[in-house]
């Protein structure tokens, strides 16, 4: 049950999500787990068990303060991180190639850069986009970082100083962090098999705003390319135009950084008080059991029926945010690429073929963890991209990144038509852009 829960948590959403990672998936041009409902999922393990251990801490009797003994983490990182590499042994990067591809996939950047800029007619600030190419370890330790750092705020709810006597409570933490760092593990051992290219997006302060980066996992783009027979430079240069959008986005556009701060700091506010009813008592579950009866029968995820109409409203909020992040990326990727390069219809072809074509043991897993419901997400964004630079035009569809108000609802990503109607009685805040790419 919990296996399914985190899996589940973990892949329906983007962001970080918390969207800290925008990720090209090897199966398709489709995009890696939401860092935001990874969190969810390990939170929910987590808080379960500290429910458990906190039970028996409080019935212990009370000791003085030498015999206090501070609580490991929630999560055993390195317990996580071992199993993870363990499940990716080989294709390690050498120093001389780890040179060499820094200064090919920083080349590919520098010259997506102007062409993404063109087209979206805005300018990177200086010394945005750096570029690096990871193996499959590279890409764990920079994930496992990253989830460490998002969860410490929530260290001090889910553990708490228990004491020698509390042993069977000792036990139990013991217990639950190994649980939830296999989940984690085993989650993204088999993603760092498949992930090719990532935004980092730097998000909650993790780092300067400045120090954004792009990661390339150059083994699975090796074996993607011979397995597909695809042309090694043009294929990489398809790869980095999604990527390169990805920073115009947050980077060309002041408001969409902080944007998304506010919303994750709303949402990790949510996680800490749902958190706080799970460990006082285990009949606060009837909580979330009242929620799941009075949302009902009506469309969501099951781990929307667990939330409350605030939590539900922000959490389509971020969908609809990531939606649309991924599937303009999408959409710059191909019209740009089309344009530059002989073979993208192959590329692109193929690209689908594989899609369609998942093993049986893939698409258990998606449907498992929910993957494929993050993939028709991103598709949908793609859609919507696509239909309203059809039928309006790229200046029109340009409006997405003028603020926060732009975005579109859920309803209107699958209905463009209601997002125009709405942006045509909204004065734009900026002046029209060309509608085309000249390069």
């Amino acid at each position: 049950m919990l296996t399914r829960l985190l899996c589940q948590q973990a892949a329906k959403g983007k962001l970080l999500s918390s969207p800290h990672f925008r990720n090209i998936d090897s199966g398709a041009t489709s995009h890696g787990p939401s860092k935001k409902l990874m969190a969810t999922g390990l939170l929910a393990g987590a808080a379960a068990g500290a429910w458990a251990t906190n039970r028996l801490r409080n019935s212990a009797s009370p000791t003085d303060d030498h015999d206090l003994v501070i609580p490991d983490p929630i999560v055993d990182w390195e317990q996580a991180r071992t199993l993870a590499i363990n499940m990716n042994r080989g294709a390690a990067l050498t120093a001389t190639e780890r040179t060499r591809l820094d200064q090919l996939y920083q080349q590919l950047t520098e010259q997506c850069i102007p062409l993404v800029g063109d087209y979206m007619g805005v300018e990177l600030p200086p010394g945005a986009g750096q570029s690096f190419a990871f193996d499959r370890v590279d890409w764990i330790n920079a994930n496992i970082d990253a989830f460490r750092h998002m969860l410490t705020p929530l260290e001090p709810l889910l553990t708490g100083a228990t004491t020698d006597k509390g042993r069977l409570s000792a036990t139990l933490s013991s217990a639950n962090r190994r649980i939830v760092a296999a989940e984690l593990g085993v989650l993204l051992g088999y993603l760092a098999r498949r992930v090719l290219g990532q935004y980092d997006v730097a998000l909650l302060g993790r780092e300067k705003v400045e120090s954004s980066k792009l990661y390339y996992v150059e083994p699975n783009i090796v074996h993607l390319e011979s397995t597909l027979r695809l042309p090694g430079e043009e294929f990489r240069m398809w790869l980095a135009l999604h990527e390169t959008t990805h920073v115009f986005q947050f980077e060309a556009f002041p408001w969409v950084r902080p944007h998304f701060n506010a919303m994750l700091e709303r949402y990790f506010g949510y996680l800490q008080e749902d958190a706080q009813y799970l460990t006082e008592s285990v009949k606060n579950l009837r909580i979330f059991v009242d929620r799941a009866r009075n949302r009902g029968n009506t469309s969501g995820s099951w781990i929307e029926a667990l939330m409350n109409d605030e939590q539900r409203a922000l959490f389509s909020e971020m969908q609809a945010l990531m939606s649309v992040i991924e599937g303009y990326s999408n959409h710059v990727m191909n019209v740009v690429g089309k344009e530059l390069l002989p073979n993208y219809a192959t590329i692109s072809k193929k690209f689908e073929v594989r899609q369609r074509n998942r093993s049986n043991a893939e698409q258990l897993f998606a449907k498992i963890t929910g993957l494929d419901l993050k993939i028709e997400q991103y598709r949908q964004g793609q859609q919507f991209v696509d239909a309203v630079v059809a039928r309006h035009g790229h200046a029109f569809a340009l409006r997405l990144w003028e603020s926060p108000e732009s975005i579109p609802t859920l309803e209107e990503i699958r209905d463009p038509e209601a997002w125009v109607a709405r942006m045509n009685v909204t004065p734009s805040s900026e002046p029209r852009i060309h509608d085309g790419f000249s390069g």
